[in-house]
C-alpha cells in the first residue's frame, strides 16, 4: 500500500542527525521517517514503536536492507520510557513522533477508521484491545458522546448528535461506518450538509481519538520523550489538527521558558535559572507547494522541533 511521509525532508533536518547517535521513532508506521533517518546513520541506532502490528510487519519489510540499525518495538510511545530502559537506554539524542492516523489506516476499509468505506465500527490502532469504536457507539451515556464530540471532534452540533445516536440504537446497535454517517446527516440541519466536506468528519474524529486516548498518549509520551534527551537533542513532532498542535505548542512553550523571577528581588542575572530548553522552529514548520500538490494529507500537518541545552 503506497503511503507518502509527510514534512520528511524537513523532519529529518531539524533533528541534525548524528551518524552514531541513539534515537526514537515514537510512530513507525510504514518506516517512511524512519528509513531517511537509518540513512544518516553509521554507528548509530534507531528505536522504533508502534502499537499497530500490521504497520510493523510492513516496516520490517521496507526497512529490510537495514533491520541491523533499528529495533521494532510494539507498544504506544506513551510507554518509550520505560521500554528504553529495559534496553538500558537512559537517554537519546533525538525523537520524532508523526501523531494521529497514518494513511493506510485510513485506506484499510476493515480498520473502520474512515467514513468513505463501510465497515464495522472499530477504529483500534491497537487491535489487541478492547475498546473499539462500536462499544463508544453504542455504550456510552448520551452526556459522555456530547463530551467527546465537544471535546476532541470540536463538533457544535454535538448534542444533536448524540441525541440521534442513542435514539437509533434504541431501535438496534449501530454497526457499521455507513449507518454512522447516517444517524449523523439525520441530526443536522440541511445548511450544514450543504457545505464542503463531510458532514461525519469531526464525529469520526472524536471517536477515533477517545479509542486510541491520543491525546492522554501524546500528553504522557510527549512529556517522557523531552526528560530522555540528551544535551543537544532534539524532539520533532508532527501534528494533523489544532487539539494535537495546541498540547506540543503549549508543551515546548513551557519547558523552553525560564521560571519566573520576581523582578524586585536582589538576584544577580547569571544567578537565575535558565529554560533547559529552547525552541528550534518559532513557528510550526509547514509543507511547501511541492508537497502539497502531491500529498493531500500535508495541508493540515505542522510540524514543531524543540533542542536541549
Amino acid at each position: 500500500m503506497q503511503h507518502t511521509s509527510v514534512l520528511l525532508r524537513e523532519t529529518i533536518d531539524l533533528l541534525n542527525v548524528k551518524p552514531d547517535g541513539i534515537y526514537v521513532d515514537g510512530t513507525l508506521g510504514r518506516g517512511g521517517h524512519a528509513g531517511a533517518l537509518i540513512s544518516k546513520l553509521t554507528t548509530g541506532h534507531l528505536y522504533a514503536f508502534d502499537k499497530d502490528e500490521q504497520a510493523l510487519k510492513e516496516s520490517a519489510v521496507n526497512l529490510a536492507d537495514c533491520l541491523d540499525k533499528v529495533t521494532m518495538i510494539h507498544n504506544d510511545f506513551r510507554s518509550m520510557k520505560e521500554e528504553l530502559h529495559q534496553f538500558g537506554i537512559e537517554e537519546v539524542d533525538g525523537i520524532m513522533l508523526d501523531l494521529g492516523v497514518s494513511s493506510p489506516q485510513f485506506d484499510d476499509p476493515e480498520r473502520g477508521f474512515s467514513y468513505r468505506f463501510d465497515a464495522r465500527l472499530d477504529m483500534r490502532m491497537d487491535q489487541s484491545q478492547e475498546k473499539d469504536a462500536y462499544q463508544i457507539v453504542n455504550g456510552y451515556e448520551m452526556n459522555d458522546l456530547v463530551r467527546i464530540l465537544k471535546d476532541y471532534g470540536e463538533e457544535r452540533y454535538a448534542l444533536s448528535i448524540a441525541r440521534a445516536i442513542v435514539r437509533r440504537r434504541e431501535q438496534a446497535p449501530i454497526e457499521t461506518t455507513f449507518q454512522l454517517v447516517d444517524v449523523i446527516r439525520s441530526a443536522l440541519p440541511d445548511k450544514e450538509l450543504r457545505k464542503k466536506g463531510h458532514p461525519a468528519k469531526q464525529t469520526f474524529q472524536a471517536l477515533r481519538i477517545e479509542v486510541n486516548d491520543e491525546l492522554g498518549a501524546l500528553e504522557k509520551g510527549l512529556d517522557d520523550a523531552l526528560h530522555l534527551l540528551k544535551k543537544g537533542g532534539r524532539c520533532a513532532v508532527i501534528t494533523f489538527h489544532s487539539l494535537e498542535d495546541r498540547i506540543v505548542k503549549n508543551m515546548f512553550r513551557s519547558y523552553s521558558t525560564a521560571p519566573f523571577v520576581e523582578p524586585r528581588l536582589p538576584i544577580k542575572a547569571e544567578q537565575m535559572e535558565q529554560a533547559s530548553f529552547h525552541l528550534v522552529t518559532k513557528k510550526a514548520v509547514e509543507a511547501q507547494a511541492d508537497e502539497l500538490e502531491m500529498n493531500n494529507r500535508s495541508h493540515s500537518a505542522r510540524l514543531r522541533v524543540i533542542e536541549k541545552k
